[in-house]
């Protein structure tokens, strides 16, 4: 390698260290992104897993898939925590816990969530059999 690439080579890694930093604080001046994240799939059970957030504003849970129309969750009750089989953990992350929901139509979803917001996901959706709603 003579001067002159190494030179190039650095003004690159200059640039691109320059672009990810710039990107980096756009994501943090416009604040946190609102809703939990995670994956769901609808029924329990059966079909693909889609990307998605859940919103409990208004205690009111509904979960806003990636693509496609927002499923409201009226009466939503968790009745299942559990962690992924490995069939699961292929099409999500193994290290994430996934959520059985029913709610008052008679359907149920399913949602994947990292451990760190399972809590928050819990608090939006009660445990079926208790008689507490979101705080």
């Amino acid at each position: 390698m003579n001067v002159i690439e190494i030179v190039l080579v650095l003004l690159g890694a200059a640039g691109a260290g320059w672009l990810l930093r710039r990107k980096h604080l756009a994501r943090v001046a416009a604040g946190p992104v609102p809703g939990i994240p995670g994956m769901a799939r609808r029924p329990a059970g059966e079909g693909r897993w889609r990307p998605g957030r859940l919103y409990a504003d208004e205690g009111a849970a509904r979960w806003v898939p990636e693509r496609g129309e927002p499923l409201p969750l009226p009466g939503g009750r968790a009745t299942d925590v559990r962690a992924p089989s490995v069939k699961e953990g292929i099409s999500i992350n193994p290290g994430s816990r996934i959520v059985t929901c029913a709610y008052d139509t008679g359907g149920s979803i399913e949602i994947a969530v990292m451990p760190l917001d399972l809590r928050e996901l819990l608090a939006a959706l009660p445990q079926a059999g208790s008689d507490s709603g979101p705080a």
